[in-house]
């Protein structure tokens, strides 16, 4: 369910790209994420970093497109998030010496630093790709192609990098071998 609650921008952006064009699905991207804020604040939900962050890069880079009436800068938004997740979780690293991955997930999950370290490398190295993938296609391909990309491409290439997470990650968790007997 949050998957799809952190989607509903992005579906309702493509929605609305289908039916009215690129500016009247800006607008509705930059409603929509709003929207998905002053939910969760009414609602007492706590915000997480990032989506802060994301609905600042939606209403920069969309009121920028909506502003200039020019859709370059809507199509950079997916890059720019996509280096900014990376690009902190790069900081941690190098910078800080921290792991902000483990130290997200790791009460739910127990890893060796090993584990960790190369999860955390991977996350990096997947959202410069896809930074890089975003900007291929938005700028090599027509705006029908790069918004269905967007939808698409950019869910179903987490999903698969996620799976792919999953089973590398899978040989080092812990199974509760008591519930066996």
């Amino acid at each position: 369910m949050k998957l799809l609650f952190d989607a509903f921008p992005i579906i309702l952006f493509f929605a609305a790209f289908k039916f009215a064009g690129i500016f009247v699905a800006t607008g509705v991207a930059i409603a929509a994420s709003l929207a998905q804020i002053g939910y969760l604040r009414l609602k007492g939900a706590r915000i997480e970093p990032m989506q802060w962050i994301s609905l600042g890069v939606i209403v920069v880079f969309g009121g920028a497109t909506l502003i200039s009436h020019n859709d370059t800068f809507i199509r950079w938004k997916p890059t720019v998030l996509y280096w900014i997740m990376g690009g902190a979780l790069l900081a941690g690293q190098l910078l800080f010496r921290r792991n902000l991955l483990k130290a997200l997930m790791g009460t739910q999950m127990e890893l060796p630093d090993a584990a960790w370290r190369m999860m955390n490398w991977s996350w990096i190295a997947f959202f410069a790709v896809m930074g890089v993938l975003n900007l291929w296609v938005a700028f090599n391909f027509d705006l029908n192609t790069w918004v269905d990309f967007k939808l698409f491409g950019g869910i179903g290439l987490m999903v698969v990098f996620v799976v792919v997470q999953a089973l590398f990650l899978g040989r080092y968790l812990k199974t509760d071998e008591a519930g066996d007997s």
